[in-house]
């Protein structure tokens, strides 16, 4: 039995569109969220100082200053991070993505590409079989995910227009 090769994926967007687009969602929610906890924190502090009976007015005027150094070092840490983290979590997403469109653009040119398997790790590996499961009687492969001669000439094409006959089978 041959070893498969291992292939690792050294670039990190591979749909760049649709990555950014989800890692910006997640940076999104985590502004909003970051903004929340400013107005939680500093209508906290508003309420405590109106319950000091001395120095309340000296609280709120350093409470603002102390709230926006802590939301802007939270901003500076938190935002980077969870762009990095949603680049890395929807690449084991956009990977097994981009591996079925070069797939399914093989097929649909009339290539009779064989079965593909995903990396360990990704996403999708139920889509990626019903893919090969799929596109098999299209390919021409045997139930292994190998084509036969006999198979590779009968098997329909994608490429070629809906109208013209495919040739018949012979049955054995």
């Amino acid at each position: 039995m041959s070893q498969q090769p291992k292939f690792k994926r050294r670039k990190k967007l591979i749909k760049p569109r649709l990555q950014l687009k989800l890692t910006l969602t997640f940076v999104g929610l985590s502004a909003l969220s970051l903004l929340l906890q400013l107005v939680l924190f500093q209508s906290a502090l508003s309420n405590a100082a109106l319950d000091l009976p001395n120095d309340s007015e000296l609280l709120m005027s350093n409470s603002n200053a102390v709230l926006m150094r802590v939301v802007a070092i939270s901003f500076g840490v938190f935002l980077p991070l969870t762009f990095l983290v949603g680049i890395l979590s929807t690449f084991r997403i956009a990977g097994p993505v981009y591996r079925f469109e070069q797939f399914l653009q093989a097929v649909q040119r009339g290539e009779r590409p064989r079965n593909f398997r995903l990396r360990k790790g990704d996403e999708l590996t139920g889509l990626a079989q019903l893919i090969n499961d799929a596109t098999q009687p299209l390919r021409g492969l045997e139930e292994d995910g190998e084509g036969s001669s006999e198979d590779l000439d009968a098997a329909p094409s994608l490429a070629r227009d809906a109208d013209v006959e495919q040739p018949e089978r012979e049955q054995a």
